[in-house]
């Protein structure tokens, strides 16, 4: 792998950006989602139980809630008590209980069971904010959107590829700056490198196929 040395004087730009997801997709050729799924449906769930919560605990939960009730008419049946008792382990279940059964009901509603690949309607839903919309229009339905999560944020800001002080600007800087090429998978490259190698306490520096691309001023050795 070539060393980008007459990178290391520049700042960030996009010779470098197009470099950084060559390496991250040569390294990661089909990312993806660790949340287990098998229908738009059940991602959806699992992507609203996700949120401040860990993709294992999430799946551990929906492995038993989805062999029991994996539509939105299944999970109504169950009632909000029945489906807390599946979501019980993961943080603020409660609340998000509540959304899980409201939307199920919109969705029977007004979308005939079926999940809408548009961000207006997915919004529409409770418990389904931007980042989720994103996941799903990306993950589910194919579409080029980057869900700025926690990790995304963190690499983002500190590789320089898209530096911003909340997660609109950071998604709306690699909206305009991750090329076409990449777009459609940059947000699973850019989490799984921040889950894995560009972690938040200690950054696995010195194991990063990025690293000589990266404007990180507190490299760890």
């Amino acid at each position: 792998m070539a060393v980008y040395d007459t990178y290391q004087r520049l700042t960030m730009n996009q010779k470098k950006r197009q470099a950084i997801f060559e390496r991250l997709s040569l390294a990661m050729p089909a990312p993806t989602t660790e949340l287990n799924y098998s229908s738009p449906f059940e991602l959806l769930i699992a992507v609203v139980l996700s949120a401040q919560a860990t993709d294992k605990g999430v799946n551990k939960a929906t492995h038993h809630l989805f062999a029991i009730a994996n539509t939105p008419q299944a999970i109504l049946d169950l009632g909000i008590e029945g489906l807390k008792k599946y979501v019980k382990t993961i943080g603020l279940y409660n609340t998000k209980s509540e959304n899980i059964i409201k939307l199920c009901e919109r969705l029977l509603d007004k979308h005939a069971g079926v999940v809408p690949n548009n961000r207006f309607e997915l919004e529409a839903l409770a418990g389904v904010g931007r980042k989720t919309a994103n996941v799903i229009l990306n993950t589910a339905f194919g579409q080029a959107t980057i869900a700025v999560d926690t990790h995304i944020f963190r690499v983002s800001n500190r590789t320089k590829i898209a530096p911003g002080n909340n997660v609109l600007e950071v998604e709306h800087k690699l909206d305009k700056w991750v090329s076409n090429q990449y777009k459609k998978d940059a947000h699973h490259l850019l989490i799984l490198h921040g889950r894995y190698t560009c972690i938040a306490r200690k950054p696995k520096c010195q194991h990063c196929i990025i690293e000589d691309l990266c404007e990180f001023q507190e490299k760890s050795s």
